[in-house]
């Protein structure tokens, strides 16, 4: 029996049996978190397929366009805490459940459970389209919900009682924005007025998703953080706010499973 195979069967052995197969289209690192709340957080990522999102600047439409459709693997909890242990051995506590948009997945509990239940503490982004009970189980949420470069509408009421639910429960969740532009800049000050409790992040957004040479990409995604930086400074309405860069691609450019 290879290693992997005895670690699931540990896994087994150690929780109740797999509901719903989950998902998957990627596990990979220890690596860093390069967005959101925990930027720059040593994790390990679980990326799920499906969205109900087409954003046009998506930097993984594979997970929902298809052009993956033959790497998607149907896992058990079991297997991709197997497959987590296999990689990361004992060098990793956090764990990045990723997407497309992950919150379609109500199976994904059991996993979210297993991986407290062996000492790691959980991450998950989703845009705020769907709610689930596990979200109260997330120790690291982001909400993020998309602006008007995406060509997606907001449904704010649904959004509205993902963040009241949230509130209610005293969960630890904030809400970035990506920007691109001026438009995207106003969006984030509206969604920072009606959740003026919610810690808020803005990012510079990549425009250049098919430049692979990494080198290349750097010096344009310092530009639009500075551009980024420039707008928010002297802005009265964004007192309270983080300016993040996309912190993997000024690393790894715009590769995969990094």
């Amino acid at each position: 029996m290879d290693s992997l195979a005895q670690t699931i069967k540990q896994h087994k052995n150690a929780t109740v049996p797999a509901s719903r197969p989950i998902p998957v289209l990627e596990i990979f690192g220890p690596t860093v978190q390069g967005e959101g709340m925990v930027v720059g957080r040593k994790t390990m990522f679980v990326r799920t397929a499906g969205c109900d999102y087409r954003c046009a600047w998506c930097d993984s439409a594979f997970t929902w366009d298809g052009s993956a459709k033959d790497d998607i693997r149907l896992l058990s909890a079991e297997h991709i805490m197997a497959e987590l242990d296999q990689l990361g051995q004992d060098s990793y506590d956090h764990v990045t459940i990723s997407g497309g948009n992950p919150a379609l997945l109500p199976q994904l509990a059991e996993l979210i459970d297993q991986l407290h239940a062996a000492g790691k503490k959980v991450a998950l982004e989703t845009q705020g389209s769907k709610w689930q009970d596990w979200f109260l189980a997330i120790d690291d949420l982001t909400i993020s919900p998309k602006p008007p470069s995406s060509q997606m509408e907001t449904a704010w009421d649904r959004l509205d009682d993902i963040v009241a639910k949230l509130e209610a429960k005293r969960s630890r969740f904030c809400m970035k924005v990506v920007v691109f532009d001026e438009a995207d800049l106003a969006y984030a000050k509206q969604v920072h007025r009606r959740y003026p409790h919610a810690p808020f992040y803005v990012q510079a957004g990549n425009d250049q998703l098919a430049e692979q040479d990494a080198e290349r990409l750097l010096p344009h995604l310092l530009s639009r953080y500075q551009w980024l930086i420039d707008q928010t400074m002297d802005d009265a309405e964004l007192k309270s706010v983080y300016v993040l860069p996309q912190l993997h691609t000024w690393v790894w450019g715009n590769k995969k499973g990094v």
